[in-house]
């Protein structure tokens, strides 16, 4: 099937609008099978508005506080209250039951010890109160995330499954909200898209991509959910039917995600949007969000496009330690085949620092990939450098660090068996010092490098037994059919090989009817949803 948009042959199996890539070396596909466009590619610039050297974000000019990041959850992750941050697994092609690959969330609930199959819970939606049904190829745990969208003090779990078929519409998509307590995780709703989302089209991926923040430092976390057709953005607190206290569509563009995090210092979280490849912009432009559409002037608040900024996918953590969020966004398509400007073979990272006037659109990025002297690994075509990041303090020094999935990346004659790059943060910024490339060969790391295991495709830094340095979690979603991750405790020198475990989907009860469970797939860092 040859995609209009992305130039090139799209070698994805299509079912029901259904675009799980047949291997982790397919390129994003911008077509369904039916001939649909799957990404809106208007014209941005028509609703968009670029400033030369003007100020994106502002904010007060004084010394900023540790970074917080602008999520109130008590603990951000933590779906029981103990204290412990809880591992979020999306599984979207396990089966349910008889239902092929109707898909699952497996939650791993953390402890001074990290996590164990011992104490999970397996969320899909034939669980007791989780609204639903399960169907083949709905893609339930595509993507996840978290907040206390409630303010009841526990954190809850947002799944999207953005194959889901609704009022007869195929993969119109859908998410959930699975509520936090004392006894961990029970009950839910779902979050409704806004009142003519999508114009009623097929195939807009509701819940492709999700994000959480506080952007207007009331206490209540907003929801951003992502779909080709358009986005939406909720305002908490919800209620436990899923309604939110406002709500709006933000029509002009349909976004593969968004990025929230304080990047002035304010407290309160920014957001970006990240439309993915357009008609213009195959890299990926990244939006500022300015607030709610005015039906009476689409050109007021229409988001500032960054002019030297690119992505696909996207985190914001404070790598420099100077207290303000720093955006870092992947862009994994590789961008030479086609010849474009300013492209990197096999994927690249931006790094946009943040300062007390936020992040400026003349600002130029700090820009990662594997030919950056420093850094492990060839650039080679498809490697998929920048497909999944995530941001945290592996080794405590005071300065969060970036995992980098790189799931294309060939190991010996493995093609596309995967591997995962750690960029350590530092006073003057993300460095290439110290830098480790980790595959299943990695010595200490169990299994074996394989093709098409796609090690890397979706990664997550989070501190799961609170000793202050952040586990490395590695999805594998294409290994041993089931899929599996990979865990690595932090310390002072980086992840620890020596002492890692591997979980595979089927110790954690997953079923499997079809070729793949794709455990592993989604974590609540960044990746990006096909």
């Amino acid at each position: 099937m040859w995609c209009v948009v992305c130039g090139k042959w799209c070698r994805h199996r299509s079912r029901r609008g259904r675009l799980w890539p047949s291997t982790w070396r397919s390129w994003p596909c911008h077509l369904s099978d039916q001939g649909v466009p799957l990404h809106r590619t208007v014209a941005l610039s028509a609703v968009l508005i670029t400033v030369a050297a003007a100020v994106v974000v502002s904010g007060p000019a004084s010394a900023a506080a540790p970074y917080k990041g602008a999520n109130t959850a008590a603990v951000q992750e933590d779906f029981n209250g103990d204290g412990y941050r809880d591992l979020a697994v999306g599984a979207p092609g396990a089966a349910n039951g008889a239902v092929e690959e109707a898909g699952a969330v497996v939650v791993l609930y953390g402890s001074a010890a990290s996590v164990s199959p011992a104490r999970r819970a397996v969320i899909t939606q034939d669980s007791r109160g989780v609204p639903g049904e399960p169907e083949a190829f709905d893609g339930f745990g595509a993507s996840v995330a978290s907040a206390d969208i409630d303010r009841d003090g526990y954190a809850d779990l947002l799944i999207g499954a953005p194959h889901e078929a609704v009022d007869g519409k195929d993969a119109r998509g859908s998410v959930t909200v699975v509520w936090g307590g004392p006894s961990g995780l029970t009950g839910g709703a779902t979050i409704n898209p806004v009142a003519q989302f999508g114009r009623n089209q097929t195939l807009c991926g509701f819940g492709m991509g999700l994000a959480t923040g506080d952007m207007n430092g009331d206490g209540s976390p907003e929801v951003t959910v992502a779909s080709r057709c358009e986005a939406a953005s909720y305002s908490g607190p919800f209620s436990r039917t899923g309604q939110a206290a406002s709500q709006y569509r933000e029509w002009r563009f349909g976004a593969r995600g968004a990025v929230m995090g304080d990047v002035n210092g304010d407290g309160r979280a920014e957001r970006f949007w990240l439309p993915g490849p357009t008609g213009g912009d195959h890299r990926g432009p990244v939006l500022l969000d300015r607030g709610p559409v005015d039906s009476s002037d689409p050109i007021k608040n229409s988001p500032l496009k960054l002019p030297s900024a690119d992505g696909h996918t996207g985190r914001i953590g404070d790598v420099n330690g100077d207290g303000y969020g720093d955006l870092i966004t992947g862009i994994a398509d590789d961008g030479t085949v086609d010849g474009e400007r300013g492209a990197h073979k096999g994927g690249e990272i931006n790094v946009l620092y943040g300062s007390a006037h936020g992040i400026t659109v003349d600002q130029q990025p700090r820009i990662f990939h594997q030919g950056t002297p420093g850094i492990p690994g060839a650039a080679e075509v498809a490697d998929r450098f920048g497909q999944s990041l995530s941001t945290g303090d592996i080794n405590a020094d005071g300065y969060d660090d970036v995992l980098v999935g790189v799931p294309g990346e060939a190991i010996g004659d493995r093609a596309f068996a995967g591997g995962a790059v750690v960029l350590y943060g530092s006073a003057a910024g993300l460095t290439t010092d110290k830098s480790t490339a980790y595959s299943q060969d990695t010595p200490g790391i169990s299994g074996n490098a394989e093709t098409d295991d796609g090690f890397g495709s979706a990664v997550h830094l989070v501190d799961l037994n609170k000793d202050g340095k952040a586990e490395s979690v590695v999805g594998i979603p294409s290994e041993n059919n089931d899929g599996c991750i990979w865990i690595a405790r932090g310390t002072p020198t980086g992840p620890a090989t020596n002492g890692s475990s591997s979980l595979c989907g089927t110790a954690t009860g997953l079923t499997l009817r079809g070729p793949h469970g794709l455990f592993g797939a989604a974590l609540p860092g960044a990746q990006v949803t096909f």
